[in-house]
């Protein structure tokens, strides 16, 4: 921290920035000289006969909530109810594991339909299959990304999740695919 605080101290950069690069020098100084006290009283072994050292923590009470809210969360949590962004938080996972699984499935029936020679019939069925797949692939994709959105609004800040680029995963899922296709047909035509 003490590299960047002189980094950051240079003339001109005090110069374009004024107040504001004079504030962050000071509190990246600050940290670090907190820092250090803790280290120190640490090596020292201030800290090792503190009440309850070594037991584990009591996480089923909440210092920050109002105490005339205690009993309806209580309630809420004894019969399984949790924030709305949790159980939406639930929901993108359990949606993100079954698309996950769908597309492990149609790279397989992929693999399946190209390892063999196949009449063209049957590739114009799967070229519509393929479609059908990249669409629903789509909006699938689209639905995920959206709850991140809604749970990203809900959630504390800390607890964010990062969203994706529904084109960039659709562009690695065509990819893929397309490349099951490409070495399939390879090893036939050898």
């Amino acid at each position: 921290m003490r590299d960047i605080a002189d980094k950051m101290s240079n003339k001109t950069i005090k110069e374009d920035f004024g107040i504001d690069m004079q504030r962050t020098l000071h509190l990246i100084r600050g940290h670090d000289l907190v820092g250090t006290m803790i280290a120190k009283a640490m090596e020292r072994g201030e800290f090792n006969n503190l009440e309850g050292a070594g037991k584990p923590l009591n996480l089923e009470e909440n210092p920050f909530e109002p105490a005339e809210l205690h009993m309806v969360h209580k309630i809420l949590k004894d019969n399984g109810y949790a924030p709305y962004w949790i159980e939406l938080g639930k929901e993108i996972d359990i949606l993100r594991i079954k698309f996950n699984k769908d597309i492990d499935y149609f790279k397989r029936y992929t693999w399946i339909i190209f390892s063999e020679k196949r009449s063209s019939a049957a590739i114009r069925r799967y070229d519509l299959k393929k479609n059908d797949f990249y669409s629903q692939s789509r909006e699938r994709l689209m639905e995920i990304s959206k709850k991140i959105l809604d749970y990203n609004v809900h959630c504390p800040i800390s607890l964010g999740r990062a969203n994706f680029d529904v084109d960039d995963e659709m562009s690695s899922i065509f990819k893929d695919i397309e490349n099951i296709i490409e070495t399939s047909t390879g090893k036939q035509n050898k």
